[in-house]
């Protein structure tokens, strides 16, 4: 048994952001899925939230230990496993990489939002607030691949899933988003391409996810069937 295990569901994209990091170390690990519309009772009595993604730490001679919240997650990986760094040695890019993780929360919640959206009116509205916050982000890009340069980092394991979302909707929609974003387009394509990206998810995510897109309704689903 492994040292770690991580407690996920298939389409979680925060789930996804530990996944990311457990690959760029290079830690083995156990994943466990749940059924987050019949949480079991062991789930439950571990995550005090009732979200994943929940790590379990083994500890010699003590119980194991429960982490929760993505970020949470990713940063004691960060700071515990092999591998090198995800944030800036200094500490004023440090605090700016993190503040732009802090950032992502809303972005993830427009640009679900827009993608959740039940008709033309609401996905127009929201794609438009989506949008302008890829253009801040867009604004702070450097010069690429990745969001600090040619280093992976901690700020592009958190907005890799949410970019992911647009390799698997209609082109259409993700030109619709990154027209005039040259250097988010630029990320995203660099985001797809990192093994670690690609192997966070189960072979049949996009399915999935299209899926989930028409049982909730969502406008660009139906509209582009």
């Amino acid at each position: 048994m492994t040292a770690l295990t991580l407690i996920s569901h298939p389409l979680c994209p925060f789930v996804q952001r530990a996944v990311i990091v457990l690959l760029e170390k290079g830690v083995e690990f156990d994943r466990i899925d749940v059924d987050l519309s019949a949480k079991p009772d062991w789930f439950l009595a571990l995550s005090p939230t009732g979200k994943v993604p929940v790590l379990k730490v083994r500890q010699a001679n003590a119980e194991d230990a429960i982490l929760f919240e993505s970020v949470v997650i990713c940063e004691y990986l960060n700071e515990t496993q092999g591998g090198a760094p995800m944030y800036p040695v200094d500490a004023l890019p440090r605090a700016q990489h993190r503040a732009w993780i802090e950032f992502a929360a809303q972005t993830f919640a427009e640009g679900w939002q827009f993608l959740h959206a039940r008709d033309s009116a609401t996905a127009d509205a929201k794609r438009a607030a989506f949008r302008e916050r890829l253009g801040k982000l867009e604004s702070e890009m450097d010069t690429g691949p990745f969001f600090a340069g040619q280093a992976f980092g901690m700020v592009d394991a958190v907005y890799a899933p949410l970019f992911r979302y647009f390799d698997i909707t209609p082109a259409t929609v993700a030109y619709q988003i990154f027209d005039g974003l040259p250097r988010i387009s630029a990320w995203r394509s660099a985001l797809a391409e990192r093994p670690s990206v690609r192997h966070a998810v189960v072979e049949d995510y996009a399915d999935r996810f299209q899926r989930h897109l028409r049982e909730q309704g969502s406008f660009i689903a139906v509209s582009s069937r």
